[in-house]
């Protein structure tokens, strides 16, 4: 077995959602609205930041340097 459980993007793209969430609901626990908020707000980020970052994340397509050529 020589391959990787997950691939490198999708690790990536996790690792970031997942520190965005403990980023946002330590903020909220610290800010003081309690515990439950905290963790709520932290599992929100989380399920809005894994389709963020999977589409800031482009696949190697290249159609961004492609696309700044064409204008000049």
């Amino acid at each position: 077995m020589d391959r990787p459980l997950l691939p490198l993007r999708t690790a990536l793209v996790f690792l970031l959602a997942a520190l965005s969430g403990a980023a946002a609901g330590g903020l909220t626990w610290l800010a003081g609205e309690g515990t439950a908020r905290g963790v709520l707000a932290g599992l929100a980020v989380t399920g809005l930041a894994t389709p963020f970052f999977d589409r800031l994340i482009t696949a190697g397509t290249g159609e961004a340097c492609r696309k700044g050529h064409d204008h000049g």
